[in-house]
């Protein structure tokens, strides 16, 4: 159970979200995507008050936001490409315009030529990057992801790292949940949030309400 928090996430800021089992870093990441609500408190996200916003405009807020689940969440019934294709085809990008984008992200990825593969045909690490390139193709303005490296070899971490800086570079919010503390020390720039026992630790103070416009 979480407890306590009082931070702001500088827009444009990057963030690794750490701490042991247990502390809160999932239930953490669910509010920041709109999973779910804080139980008391208040949650604003890209300058608006949503703790108590209706249901209905919630998915408005969600397009805004990119995220890589530990379990992937692929849709088992669709291709690599069109997982990765759905989140601009629910923005109602064109059908002319999603190839170009798509091709270009599995690429990125390493994936060009499982572009029409399912979900089971592909490795634990396939799939990691499938729900990566599907979290980041609409170029969100917030990114949350959790364990992102977690099932993929150490150049392949290293690859997709330099993919989240770069959104980050271009003005998204990216907030990476991890244990591995080599990527935390090669991400210059990078602030630390660590959870324990539901609650921030933060023994400099400097979460706590940054400079800075919010995410």
């Amino acid at each position: 159970m979480l407890r306590d928090l009082d931070f702001r996430l500088t827009g444009g800021g990057f963030y690794f979200l750490t701490g042991p089992s247990g502390a809160g870093k999932t239930s953490l990441l669910r509010l920041l995507y709109l999973a779910q609500r804080p139980t008391r408190g208040r949650i604003r996200l890209f300058g608006e008050e949503l703790t108590d916003a209706p249901r209905d405009a919630m998915p408005h807020f969600r397009r805004r936001i990119g995220v890589v689940f530990q379990d992937f969440r692929l849709l088992r019934h669709m291709s690599a490409f069109d997982n990765v294709a759905l989140p601009l085809r629910i923005s109602g990008v064109r059908e002319a315009e999603v190839e170009g984008p798509v091709r270009e992200m599995l690429d990125w990825v390493g994936l060009a030529d499982r572009s029409s593969a399912r979900p089971a045909t592909l490795s634990g690490g396939e799939q990691q990057r499938v729900a990566i390139a599907r979290a980041v193709i609409n170029r969100p303005d917030l990114l949350v992801a959790d364990e992102p490296t977690g099932n993929v070899d150490s150049d392949m971490a290293k690859r997709l790292m330099h993919l989240f800086s770069s959104l980050n570079q271009l003005g998204t919010t990216v907030v990476v949940a991890t244990h591995d503390v080599g990527l935390i020390g090669a991400t210059p720039g990078a602030e630390l949030i660590r959870l324990e026992q539901g609650t921030m630790v933060d023994p400099t103070g400097a979460l706590r309400n940054p400079p800075g416009r919010g995410a």
